[in-house]
């Protein structure tokens, strides 16, 4: 095995056989091929197989399946092993497993002083890290580690000096490492869980306008966290973004306020920058509390308005409200609506929305219907058509004429096609597929480090 090949065809999931299909062998009763392939230099199969030698008590079996991947030096391999010595009970086993990594820093270096944190070993995790700090993902695990010890101040310290007074970053790749908006939002976690909450609340105040990230707004889940509704909600009604509003309407909502919940819902609606995604909001709140006819209502309105019918992810998400609610038929009458305001190609909706149309079709109880409408529209001979159709033809039970569907479109996207041959128990074929389009390997191995320098 070489550490190279193993990197790539990990993270391509190309050239292997990937998680999903390993883990639907598993479900079928193919444990077999599993642990043949794990032996054969399938990572995925090694890493699962090993997880069930483990969980059976078989723990030098387990060790014996990821050794030769281990030896690689690969490092995905080596934290599977730690993390397995870890769970076992074996903790400085791992400890001294994972050590040699962590010198080159990154993803490595993190694993490893959580790994110390969990252990007992706060004070070496926080060394290694405060070496660090520069890589946000380190400096995050820094002030997670030192939760709970004497070294908070410290590490204070060390985001408050990469905080410059005056400067916001006007690009990605500003300022390398870590930049002065995380280090504000880390040096405020501080701040809170030492009961500073005025002072972690000033803090957030003084970043960028978009403070979003991964849609959660760290100022919004502080002011929900410490019942400051007041003040959440005047920030939810000035914040450019409508994360802040969805937390409050989540606050609400959890104390049994569904209708301030939908105010608030209703009122960021009101916002042209928030206006899709609030209503998407309202709906789904709607629907979780029985009120689906609304929710679609809801939907449909917006769908309905100026530029909605042309945002597909809309459309979509009515489509599948008539659907869970047993209006798959007026969501086809709704489609016929939309069409009618639209201009088609060749007198066919465009792929997107008809997909929509062939599942509402199907869950009408008309799926051959379907199938024999997607096999002549204009654009049936697409590899994303080819795929709609397989699945609908799965979905009849149809799943050989499925497999005939995908093959002219194996070899560039080979795993839908050698998962419903796994489903057929066509097993040798499906590996064999997955197998035959190995990528290059690449000469850089990823360590687990940042960029320090723009792309371009």
């Amino acid at each position: 095995m070489d550490a190279a090949v193993l990197d790539q065809r990990a993270r391509t999931q190309s050239g292997c056989i990937p998680p999903l299909l390993v883990a639907r062998l598993l479900e079928l009763g193919h444990e077999d091929e599993v642990e043949y392939q794990a032996g054969r230099g399938e990572w995925f199969c090694a890493r699962e197989w090993a997880r069930l030698l483990g969980d059976r008590g078989r723990q030098a079996e387990a060790l014996d399946v990821l050794a030769p991947y281990v030896t690689t030096g690969w490092w995905p391999a080596a934290r599977a092993k730690a993390e397995s010595l870890e769970s076992w009970g074996r903790a400085e086993e791992a400890i001294e497993l994972a050590r040699p990594y962590a010198a080159v820093g990154g993803t490595a270096l993190e694993f490893f002083a959580r790994l110390l944190a969990r252990h007992g070993r706060e004070d070496e995790a926080v060394t290694l890290l405060s070496a660090g700090i520069e890589d946000w993902v380190l400096a995050t695990a820094l002030v997670d580690i030192a939760g709970g010890t004497a070294h908070d101040e410290a590490v204070a310290a060390l985001l408050t000096a990469r905080i410059p007074a005056g400067h916001r970053c006007d690009s990605p790749w500003c300022c390398h490492g870590l930049q002065p908006d995380t280090a504000i939002g880390l040096l405020a976690t501080i701040r809170e869980r030492q009961g500073r909450v005025d002072e972690a609340i000033s803090l957030l105040r003084t970043r960028q306008e978009i403070t979003s990230v991964n849609n959660h707004d760290q100022l919004a889940d502080l002011l929900a966290r410490h019942d400051r509704i007041g003040e959440l909600r005047a920030y939810a009604a000035s914040a450019p973004l409508d994360d802040a509003a969805r937390r409050l309407a989540e606050v609400l909502e959890e104390r049994g306020d569904v209708e301030g919940a939908i105010t608030v819902y209703r009122e960021s609606a009101d916002s042209p920058l928030r206006r899709h995604h609030a209503g998407v909001g309202l709906a789904r709140l709607l629907a979780r509390h029985g009120r689906g006819d609304e929710a679609i209502e809801v939907m449909a309105a917006l769908v309905d308005s100026p530029g909605g019918g042309a945002d597909d992810w809309l459309v979509d998400t009515l489509c599948t409200l008539y659907a869970d609610h047993g209006r798959a038929q007026d969501g086809l009458a709704h489609l016929d609506a939309l069409n009618a305001r639209r201009t088609l190609q060749d007198g066919e909706e465009e792929w997107e929305l008809f997909r929509l149309r062939l599942q509402l079709m199907a869950d009408c109880g008309r799926i051959d219907e379907a199938i024999e409408r997607a096999r002549t529209h204009p654009e049936r001979d697409s590899p994303y058509a080819a795929w709609t159709i397989s699945d609908l033809l799965a979905e009849a039970g149809r799943t050989e004429e499925a497999v005939a569907v995908l093959e002219p479109y194996a070899p560039a996207n080979p795993a839908p096609h050698a998962g419903h041959l796994i489903t057929l128990g066509r097993i040798k074929d499906a590996v064999t597929l997955l197998q035959q389009r190995a990528p290059e390997p690449s000469t850089h191995l990823w360590t687990g480090t940042l960029a320090a320098e723009p792309p371009f």
